[in-house]
């Protein structure tokens, strides 16, 4: 069955490797801070090695409302982005997603980055497809805010 997509993405005034670096170090807790309808904020990360950022690392990401999901990181291309896969789904999404295909790329614009984040959700089968257009468009009110909040995490001092 094929994935539906969505992406939002930011101009950032950040370098590239600077951007990347600190995409891949940000805490999800304070990256994904806020609920947006369906979306709950991330209330922390288990399993996590120290060294994040290798492929084929997992870490589970436990939700502010009890719902919980596994990620494992597909690809990692610095400074230009990493991808990853989210399974083991658990809480509101998992009756309509099967698994989601996410990315984060950095694409150096001048001084500043463009950071642009995907995802390709996966439905559980065809009834469920019918709801990725009503998920897709609650995703990117979510992803709006997280970019938000990317961009006080990047331009920290």
């Amino acid at each position: 069955m094929s994935g539906y997509r969505v992406e939002a993405s930011r101009l950032l005034p950040v370098e590239q490797t600077v951007a990347f670096d600190r995409l891949m170090g940000a805490p999800l807790p304070d990256l994904f801070s806020r609920r947006y309808a369906a979306f709950p904020p991330v209330q922390e990360v288990v399993d996590e090695p120290a060294d994040w950022g290798s492929v084929g690392q997992d870490r589970v990401i436990r939700l502010a409302d009890g719902g919980s999901l596994r990620e494992t990181l597909t690809s990692v291309d610095r400074p230009r982005g990493f991808a990853y896969r989210l399974d083991d789904l658990h809480g509101r999404l998992r009756p309509f997603l099967r698994t989601i295909d996410g990315a984060w790329s950095v694409a150096a614009e001048g001084t500043s980055s463009r950071v642009t984040w995907t995802w390709t959700m996966y439905p559980t089968g065809s009834p469920a497809r019918l709801t990725l257009t009503v998920i897709g468009r609650m995703w990117s009110g979510y992803a709006e805010r997280s970019l938000e909040q990317l961009e006080t995490i990047l331009t920290r001092p």
